[in-house]
């Protein structure tokens, strides 16, 4: 087993290498599928030597950021962090990660493994690497020809959460109703986060909500406040189902537009104070779930403030870029959810906008575009100066822009990403901000163009 777990190693860092340096890509998937092809337990064996265990970050948005956060505070505390920081968040990412910190004979170069894992491959991931702490974020439809409904998803979770050890910790987001849902029955140690600062700005509804019926009567919640979509303070007036008291929470949060957010998180370890530096109150989720990891790992309050602090945005997700006397800020989005919460980060600022939006139907992104209809488009009539539109389906892209109210002469289509974006700039005005709005393949793309001109390091090296 030990020969066999070798070989598989020397092959998965030797295809990492050849990888990088043919400029095929970062060699962050493709050495996993060798080394679980050479050794199919070769997850298991490394991930039961890591000296403190791992750490699985899983749920329909904030995965990537929430991950970063939590590297930054782990690498404050001192701890040698393992983590699939490309976003490579399928099981042969996390076997390329694990083999890339691990020596020849599969011993961890690190303290800790850190792992976003994709939603539909959650249960696998628990069952091969028997992480220490689990953190869901949320759950949203998205990506239905993959995923399907959200009940499913939640139902093969709470499986797999049943599987944990009883030395295992799971954190939950208290505010929303089917994470929350989870909670209840497991055995090992449950911690709940969410929001208590009621004065931050909330929605009064959305296209997008997906759980406003109680998950055990269906009857429908009444929400003392809502911070977006079915995120809030929810209750049922009829079989009494309501929101669990966290464990960690937010007293007190300012939203700073798009500099971010400052927050105060009370835990059982102290308060914690930190400045979020990427913008929207999902972000500010974020950055409590990694907290959350920090208490659950017994790292002190200060520590765990500067981590956060110090957390630059993953790459894609909310990155800047200075390009011909013009910032590029460039936002992923991924599902209704996501779209609206970065729709009305960027608008809650006055002024027309700058907007190019790249829509790609490809299998990373979703194949069925329907979801479009979902967003909140209606928000940008009459607030946008122009609105490029781009990708594959920039068609559609273009006529759901119509029907939400922007005036058509504002709308210009380019299937190229290259021209659309040469095109978006040049109708960006000097010292003004461009906001690129990509789907999940059309940001690489973005960024790709990006890299050649020397604007952005690859994502491996980010």
């Amino acid at each position: 087993m030990g020969a066999r777990l070798a070989a598989a190693v020397a092959a998965g860092r030797f295809a990492t290498i050849l990888s990088r340096s043919l400029g095929v890509g970062g060699g962050t998937t493709a050495p996993g599928h060798l080394v679980r092809i050479l050794d199919p337990g070769a997850i298991s064996s490394i991930a039961a030597r890591i000296p403190r265990g791992s750490i699985v970050v899983t749920g329909t948005n904030g995965k990537t950021t929430t991950t970063r956060m939590i590297s930054m505070l782990l690498g404050k505390a001192g701890l040698r962090v393992m983590h699939n920081r490309s976003g490579a968040n399928l099981i042969p990412g996390i076997a390329s990660t694990l083999v890339n910190h691990a020596s020849l004979l599969g011993s961890p170069n690190g303290d800790v493994g850190l792992f976003e894992v994709d939603e539909a491959a959650f249960p696998y991931a628990v069952r091969e690497l028997q992480p220490r702490v689990c953190v869901l974020t949320n759950l949203f439809r998205d990506q239905l020809d993959r995923y399907g409904e959200v009940d499913y998803l939640a139902r093969i979770w709470k499986d797999s959460l049943a599987q944990l050890p009883v030395t295992s910790t799971v954190l939950l987001n208290a505010d929303d109703p089917r994470i929350a849902s989870l909670g209840p029955d497991l055995g090992c140690n449950v911690l709940y986060y969410g929001i208590e600062d009621s004065t931050l700005p909330g929605t009064t509804g959305s296209h997008a909500a997906d759980s406003r019926f109680c998950l055990r009567c269906g009857a429908p919640f009444e929400y003392g406040v809502t911070f977006y979509s079915h995120i809030g303070h929810y209750r049922c007036l009829s079989c009494g189902l309501e929101r669990p008291t966290p464990d960690l929470k937010v007293v007190r949060c300012e939203l700073l537009g798009i500099e971010g957010s400052r927050v105060e998180v009370s835990s059982a370890l102290g308060n914690i104070q930190f400045t979020v530096k990427v913008p929207g109150i999902y972000n500010v989720y974020n950055s409590l779930a990694a907290a959350g990891v920090g208490v659950a790992m017994g790292i002190d309050p200060v520590t765990v403030g500067t981590g956060i602090g110090e957390f630059s945005a993953a790459f894609g997700r909310v990155e800047r870029v200075e390009l011909q006397g013009r910032e590029l800020f460039m936002a992923l989005v991924k599902n209704p959810v996501g779209f609206d919460e970065v729709l009305s980060t960027i608008l809650r600022s006055p002024g027309e906008k700058n907007v190019m939006i790249v829509i790609n139907d490809l299998f990373a992104d979703g194949t069925d575009v329907s979801w479009l209809w979902d967003v909140d488009f209606e928000l940008l009539a009459g607030r946008v100066r122009f609105a490029v539109v781009s990708g594959l389906r920039a068609e559609d892209m273009a006529v759901r822009l119509k029907y939400a109210g922007v005036d058509s002469s504002l709308i210009s289509v380019e299937s190229d990403i290259a021209a659309a974006l040469s095109r978006a700039v040049q109708y960006t005005p000097e010292g003004e901000t461009l906001y690129l709005l990509p789907t999940y393949t059309a940001m690489l793309d973005l960024r790709s163009k990006l890299v050649e001109a020397g604007h952005l390091a690859p994502f491996w090296e980010d």
